[in-house]
């Protein structure tokens, strides 16, 4: 062999090295490996030529907890249905993604067609016409999602407004039940027969629904956040008394703040802030079924804060439904065991944890005073300093002067137990936002 066809030769070999390098790359950059596979036979559409390319900062900017099996739909699911899922942004993004869930279905999920569409206004299904995109799923328009996994749709170029509402829709045109939701959204959501995933006149989506179905993330590329904080919590994070569709939970009321004072050009951390509460749920105790209904924060922490997109903080508001739904008197070093355990996974991760004290809930049908003093003995450990790298009172913000016992009547929705709108305000007010900065403490 000569000289020169020896060069050549050795030329070939490097780029034949390089591509399929390039191509290992791009393979596992694009799979969390959290993707579904698609749907045989599907006709794969190329991949999306307008996918973004490398630039800013992913970070979630709209997620839920799935919470549970939807009732009524263990046989049939949403067959030859549409489901338009109405979210609400923290920050914006010029590109998008999605994630769903078909954690409690008992057979495979196929997703034909999905679609992304800024809202023509609040409540309503109607999408603003030019901003209709198709998702795709590994380059393709359809995707099966295996019982108990999620999927990551690709990106999608769409300039995602702050504060602003998105409509997610899917396709299902097979039984596949039952359907994952979260319960308590306080928010309309829609469907309608037949495909309508392009629809952006929202005429056919005659069924309203207080659920989120299938959809648990979304999140955007741009330039507005450094990251994301992720709010874990039960019914008083859930917002299950805000009004519907006002977005009035207490973290929706940070996020606005945030903005805010970044705005202003305060001295805050520049991050998105997204909800991952249940209502109902517990540090310690699951709720029924395989897999559990409500599972507990400690089995759901990974997956809910862990696994949001660039998380840098979680604010932990739990402990309350370990007490008042405990037949015995519950034991407050159990509960706080938990929240440390929480608090550990969260550092081996980086993760700032900024912990809230247990509001007051007297007056109550749960309320006896051997709970108050579990409750009062918490707060005393967190308050401390000796559970959390920080703290946000939220008793102190909220409770009667008159009577440190209960919520102060202005900010109780009524049942003693929940927030009203103004008690949640005051919940995000109360926050300091400067606690958000810094990172986790390193172990020594």
């Amino acid at each position: 062999m000569t000289r020169g066809r020896g060069y050549a030769l050795l030329a070939v070999v490097v780029a034949a090295i390089m591509a399929l390098s390039t191509a290992l790359y791009v393979g596992v950059a694009s799979d969390d490996g959290t993707r579904g596979r698609s749907a045989p036979g599907d006709g794969r559409a190329p991949h999306n030529s307008a996918a973004p390319a490398s630039a800013g900062t992913w970070v979630a900017t709209w997620s839920t907890s799935p919470s549970a099996a939807e009732p009524g739909t263990e046989v049939t699911g949403m067959a030859d249905r549409s489901v338009r899922n109405v979210v609400h942004t923290s920050v914006g993004g010029t590109s998008a993604r999605v994630t769903l869930s078909n954690l409690y279905g008992q057979s495979p999920l196929t997703i034909t067609r999905a679609s992304i569409a800024l809202a023509a206004g609040s409540g309503t299904p109607a999408a603003i016409g030019d901003t209709m995109r198709q998702l795709t799923f590994n380059g393709g328009p359809a995707v099966v999602v295996p019982p108990g996994r999620q999927v990551l749709s690709d990106a999608v170029r769409l300039t995602v407004p702050a504060d602003s509402d998105v409509l997610v829709t899917t396709y299902t045109p097979a039984a596949s039940g039952p359907v994952t939701h979260h319960r308590h959204a306080r928010q309309v959501s829609y469907a309608a027969p037949g495909d309508h995933t392009r629809d952006a006149t929202g005429a056919p989506y005659t069924e309203r629904t207080g659920s989120w179905r299938y959809l648990t993330a979304l999140d955007v590329l741009g330039n507005e956040s450094d990251g994301t904080v992720v709010a874990l919590g039960d019914s008083l994070t859930d917002g299950i008394t805000s009004t519907v569709g006002a977005n009035a939970r207490w973290t929706d009321v940070l996020s606005d703040r945030l903005r805010e004072e970044i705005a202003a050009g305060a001295d805050v951390p520049r991050y998105s802030v997204v909800n991952q509460g249940i209502s109902g749920n517990q540090v310690l105790a699951d709720g029924r079924g395989r897999p559990a209904d409500n599972p507990s924060g400690l089995n759901r922490f990974q997956r809910d804060v862990l696994e949001r997109t660039n998380v840098k903080v979680v604010v932990i508001d739990l402990g309350v439904n370990d007490i008042l739904r405990n037949p015995r008197l519950a034991d407050p070093n159990a509960i706080l065991g938990g929240l440390r355990t929480m608090v550990d996974r969260a550092h081996a991760r980086g993760v700032k944890v900024v912990g809230a004290t247990l509001m007051p809930f007297y007056g109550h049908r749960g309320y006896t005073p051997a709970r108050e003093a579990v409750r009062q003995s918490i707060n005393a450990e967190i308050r401390a300093g000796r559970v959390f790298d920080a703290v946000a009172d939220f008793d102190q913000a909220l409770r009667d002067p008159y009577d440190p016992r209960r919520l102060r009547p202005v900010y109780d929705s009524g049942d003693h137990l929940h927030p009203s709108d103004q008690g949640y305000a005051r919940m995000a007010q109360s926050f300091d936002l400067r606690t958000l900065k810094g990172s986790a403490p390193a172990k020594l």
